[in-house]
């Protein structure tokens, strides 16, 4: 009986591969790769997270399809791959956000909290019984250091990014990203280009009711998730 490649080793976490692979763990970052469309800008004045929303049907609400959550008022995240797993990370990130401001009556910063959930991610990827996360998340904000943007990856690994992009359309964003992002860009054209980038790579033309968009701005420090009438706006722009 012939025997696919890899069959044995990707029956638990716990087992590598003969040439160090975790195929438990590559599967999962395959489910993100299925995932919709998420893109940060990082500029110096904020943080912009954009996202396209998938409806499977027409009779679908739209406001009960989240891309984007709010972690602290300071902070959110953008997730592609399985929303389920991501419910569960948003929660455990905004404990993690509440004990730091009871512990020491500040907010935590961006990259302490990403540190945090990505532990909890590497921990799923050590023991039998359990599977890694399906989902990525790229976690932005404004703290005392200023804008960041990071990605945290199912392994447990995570970066710091300028502008970044995961999900379906990755791999295109990611090229226009290179090829137009400036650090000088106004948060105004951050969210022009991460519109234009979505519209690049999305199946669908792009309505307030199938993209999500928030922004941080380094003025405030608070995380403003855009309501209806700025995202008409904004997608009406050439």
């Amino acid at each position: 009986m012939m025997r696919l490649p890899g069959m044995g080793y990707d029956r638990a976490i716990t087992v590598f591969s003969p040439d160090g692979r975790l195929f438990q763990v590559e599967y999962a970052m395959e489910a993100v790769r299925r995932g919709t469309t998420v893109i940060g800008v990082k500029v110096k004045d904020g943080v912009v997270l954009a996202a396209e929303k998938r409806l499977t049907t027409p009779l679908m609400d739209s406001d009960t399809v989240d891309k984007i959550y709010v972690i602290d008022e300071h902070v959110g995240a953008a997730i592609a791959g399985l929303h389920a797993d991501a419910r569960r990370l948003v929660d455990y990130a905004r404990v993690q956000a509440q004990v730091n401001r009871l512990y020491y009556e500040e907010p935590i910063t961006i990259e302490q909290l990403t540190k945090a959930v990505c532990d909890l991610k590497q921990n799923y990827t050590q023991f039998a019984g359990v599977r890694p996360f399906g989902v990525a998340l790229l976690i932005a904000g404004v703290d005392i250091t200023g804008p960041r943007l990071f990605s945290t990856h199912p392994s447990g690994a995570y970066w710091e990014w300028q502008a970044t992009a995961i999900g379906r359309g990755a791999q295109k964003v990611n090229e226009i990203l290179e090829k137009e992002y400036k650090r000088e860009l106004s948060l105004e054209d951050a969210i022009k280009l991460s519109i234009k980038s979505l519209k690049e790579v999305s199946e669908k033309k792009l309505e307030p009711e199938n993209i999500e968009l928030a922004v941080v701005s380094v003025s405030d420090k608070k995380i403003k998730k855009l309501e209806r009438d700025e995202l008409l706006r904004l997608l009406s722009l050439p």
